[in-house]
């Protein structure tokens, strides 16, 4: 008999939609194999999603932008691909076309896929719940079904009559519930005695860039009042390491940063404390249960738009989960290396109540996301 063979059509737009992307490949995959069905995936893969045999029409990194501004001067090529992509998949009808994040660039994508007789699934919820609740009109025409990370998206979708499945989150399952401090240094070759505040100004170009320096003149003044701390980063390339570098070059010369590739896991988890640029990684740095400190800056116009939309008291994802604020956040004037000094010493002072709401995250988190969200998959695909 002929093995029933799918293609689907994935596309991931930054490192935390690869992550997530390639377990949901895996895990898909192997539901698939055990049903008698091989299936193949292509579209915009990271590293993560091409290990797992996604084959990638397009550099996943030009999909990482960030920012209203930004976003102008990069627009004329992201539409470009997105127009691509459609062509491509319209005239080569994937089983299902599914768009891990990036809701602005994959919404529309999607709605084009649907129309076109595509089914579509969306995985990660835009943030509608906090800015522009009206999309949830778009997503409803875009997608066949939401896959959301977050307990309270689901209510918010059941509002308004959209297929939402919450499927937990890869990096809850991924992460044990107890991370061991030494064993990470020993993983990273650090000293064992030594302790590490961590400095993660994050993976996109525009956030290092705006995060950067406060984050180094910061290093210089813990260094002055704390010189038995040392500091580490990790960095997702080396054109991420090469800002980073020259901006410790500018504010804190004679600070020592230790520079890992990638393994920011292990950087967190040999860390007492971190400094952290607002997205994915506040969740990840939680689940790892670390003191942390929330960052963020948009450029100056970005920000003037932003702040008149945005409708949540938080902007970090472990006080978003959690309803309250678990952890400090610095955003836009807030963030200065005075402010960000003062709120490292809060969390170190404060890190055995911090740690026990991390637990509860965690616990509220781990759904075993990656089986959950191929189900849901899976029933749509045999779904008439």
């Amino acid at each position: 008999m002929t093995q029933k063979q799918l293609k689907i059509a994935i596309v991931a737009g930054e490192k935390s939609g690869d992550i997530l992307a390639a377990n949901l490949i895996q895990t898909l995959t192997a539901r698939l194999n055990q049903a008698g069905i091989s299936v193949a995936f292509e579209g915009v893969a990271g590293p993560l999603m091409q290990a797992q045999g996604c084959q990638t029409l397009f550099d996943m990194e030009e999909l990482a932008v960030m920012g209203l501004v930004e976003v102008l001067g990069r627009l004329p090529r992201l539409l470009s691909i997105r127009k691509q992509l459609k062509n491509h998949w319209i005239q080569n009808p994937p089983d299902l076309m599914i768009g891990v994040d990036a809701p602005d660039f994959n919404l529309t994508l999607e709605k084009h896929l649907k129309q076109a007789g595509i089914k579509t699934v969306h995985y990660v919820s835009p943030s509608i719940w906090a800015w522009r609740q009206k999309r949830v009109f778009k997503v409803k025409a875009a997608a066949d079904l939401v896959l959301a990370l977050l307990p309270f998206e689901k209510a918010f979708y059941d509002k308004f009559d959209v297929p939402c499945r919450f499927v937990g989150h890869t990096l809850a399952d991924q992460i044990p519930l107890q991370n061991d401090e030494l064993a990470a240094k020993q993983a990273l070759g650090l000293n064992p005695e030594q302790e590490y505040i961590a400095v993660l100004p994050g993976s996109r170009r525009s956030e290092v860039e705006l995060l950067s320096p406060v984050f180094a003149q910061t290093c210089a003044l813990l260094n002055q009042k704390y010189p038995h701390f040392k500091f580490i980063t990790a960095c997702v390339n080396d054109k991420r390491k090469a800002e980073l570098q020259a901006a410790m070059a500018e504010f804190a010369p004679d600070v020592e940063l230790i520079y890992v590739d990638n393994q920011s896991r292990d950087v967190m988890a040999a860390s007492k404390a971190i400094m952290i640029a607002s997205g994915t990684a506040t969740l990840e740095a939680a689940l790892i249960k670390r003191p942390m400190v929330a960052c963020y800056k948009f450029k100056a116009l970005s920000y003037f738009i932003f702040k008149r939309m945005v409708k949540v008291k938080f902007f970090s994802l472990p006080n978003l989960v959690a309803d309250q604020a678990v952890i400090p956040e610095l955003l836009q004037d807030q963030l200065t290396p005075q402010s960000l000094l003062a709120a490292i010493e809060s969390v170190l002072k404060h890190s055995e109540q911090m740690q026990q709401s991390f637990t509860e995250i965690h616990q509220t988190l781990k759904q075993n996301a990656g089986e959950q969200a191929a189900q849901a998959i899976e029933e749509l695909l045999n779904a008439n």
